[in-house]
């Protein structure tokens, strides 16, 4: 497969996929019932990378916390009025065994999926969950220094972060697999990275990983760094990542690697190793609808950009669609997706899907589709297509005042990618509630002398304008509230 600088990424929810395949088929789908139309169809789209969200063994324990738990039980009524409890299977990231999960079709039915998916230029990335397992995991057994114990003091002062484990020598005390400014998940046991052995073990298991698939995206991969796993249980421990990573590549060189993190732990963690990293400063900066933070998150140097994956909504968060108006949702998608990084989607993202899926339900419920928004993004994946914003170069462009006294140049957002061809894309957004001006300021050296056509791949506007007035004062912009364009650049 080809390398591409700023690939796109698919979630898919693989187990709720799984269950409206079995609706239409009349019996229990697994991974070799996903049609060769729909890996067509990513593939049309332009994606590069197909991740499918829990796939791996899941256990009775965890289910049946999930189904009991009170909170959870009133969010999954939320996304489902209908719910029953076969709707909940447990959260696929509470984990009693890295081989796919019998139900999906096992370890041959993934292998038979993923070739699928290389024949159409696709790459597979699946889960590892790196903090804790499921509490029926078979190393509770076999290993219960891999955990960390808990006491009847621990119990009593923090019941909400320990548990009792039945085993076959008698019952143990355990920690729940946490963070540390939460109380912990009760469907989970917390590993215990103080231990090299189990450190061993979760690099062997990640070495075995990496032969089912071609990338791993790690569930709260900062976790387990030193600082916070000690602050976290006043443990000290080594480096995880700067070990797993170099093993993991000396028989898998291509493999890919990247990072759930927060806490502005991004840097961090792309220096451990990882190829990317979630930027979610900047989708929480996108939620605040104030242009200035989101233009000056791009001042950082590509060298951390391009290690960054960009997203709108993934399972963790709640529906794009849900949480932006319709004409934010769009500028907010066109500033995030092109920019540089990894370009990341969620199911359901382009259809207007307004309602989170938790990660223990294997249903989702029946909405309608926004025609328009599938529209919109089918522009937007059509521009994702092009050479320039795939493999070329990105630069951010300085958008100045339109006259003496107007300011609402500070609602812009501006760029230009320009491909190794040199074929050339201008960005534009008026990130704000008002109609605003600018000019937009073009690189000298970049155009040649004559006249150039500016025409929008997103919308209908399209413009003649000479070089020297583009160098002079810039394009000038007038842009209504929530409005953008994309214009590819011709000379005539």
């Amino acid at each position: 497969m080809a390398q591409v600088r700023y690939p796109s990424l698919y979630q898919v929810n693989t187990r709720v996929w799984l269950t409206e395949l079995s609706r239409t088929l009349g019996r229990r789908a697994t991974l070799d019932d996903i049609p060769d139309a729909a890996l067509d169809e990513f593939a049309r789209q332009g994606f590069d990378w197909i991740w499918l969200l829990s796939v791996w063994q899941t256990g009775p324990f965890a289910q049946a916390i999930s189904r009991k738990n009170s909170g959870w039980r009133h969010e999954f009524e939320q996304t489902l009025p209908d719910l029953t409890d076969d709707d909940i299977a447990g959260s696929g990231f509470a984990i009693t065994g890295y081989t796919v999960h019998r139900d999906l079709g096992g370890d041959a039915a993934l292998a038979r999926l993923r070739e699928r998916l290389k024949k159409r230029g696709l790459k597979l990335m699946l889960d590892f969950v790196p903090n804790h397992m499921a509490p029926d995991h078979p190393w509770v057994e076999q290993h219960p220094d891999y955990f960390i114990a808990g006491t009847e003091i621990d119990l009593s002062c923090t019941p909400q972060n320990y548990f009792r484990v039945p085993t076959k020598s008698g019952s143990r005390l355990f920690a729940h697999g946490r963070d540390p400014y939460f109380d912990g998940w009760p469907d989970t046991i917390q590993l215990n990275y103080g231990n090299p052995a189990l450190q061993q073990a979760m690099i062997g298991e990640l070495t075995r990983i990496a032969g089912q698939c071609d990338g791993v995206r790690c569930d709260m991969a900062m976790l387990v760094l030193p600082d916070v796993f000690t602050r976290t249980w006043g443990i000290d421990s080594k480096p995880f990542w700067p070990r797993a990573i170099p093993r993991v590549h000396e028989r898998s060189p291509s493999f890919v690697f990247m990072a759930e993190v927060y806490w502005d732990l991004e840097w961090e963690l792309q220096h451990q190793g990882f190829d990317y990293a979630y930027d979610k400063r900047l989708y929480d900066r996108l939620r605040e609808h104030h242009a200035r933070p989101v233009r000056e998150h791009f001042h950082a140097g590509l060298d951390y950009q391009d290690k960054l994956a960009r997203f709108l909504e993934n399972h963790d968060e709640p529906r794009a669609a849900a949480t932006f108006s319709r004409d934010v949702h769009e500028a907010a998608a066109v500033i995030t997706f092109l920019s540089p990084g990894l370009r990341f989607f969620h199911q359901g993202q382009f259809e207007g899907r307004q309602k989170r899926i938790s990660p223990h339900l294997v249903r989702g419920p029946v909405e309608p589709t926004d025609t328009s928004l599938v529209q919109f993004y089918e522009r937007l994946l059509a521009v994702l297509r092009h050479d320039a914003v795939r493999n070329g170069t990105w630069r951010q462009l300085e958008c100045a005042p339109a006259w003496d006294g107007n300011g609402s140049c500070d609602n812009f957002i501006a760029c230009e990618w320009t491909g190794t061809d040199g074929q050339r894309l201008l960005v534009a957004v008026n990130y704000a509630p008002t109609q605003s001006q600018c000019y937009v300021r073009l690189p000298q050296d970049d155009l040649s002398q004559g006249t150039w056509r500016l025409k929008d791949r997103m919308g209908e506007a399209s413009y003649e304008r000479g070089r020297t007035d583009l160098i002079a004062r810039g394009l000038y912009l007038d842009i209504p509230a929530w409005h953008y364009h994309v214009f590819q650049l011709e000379r005539l």
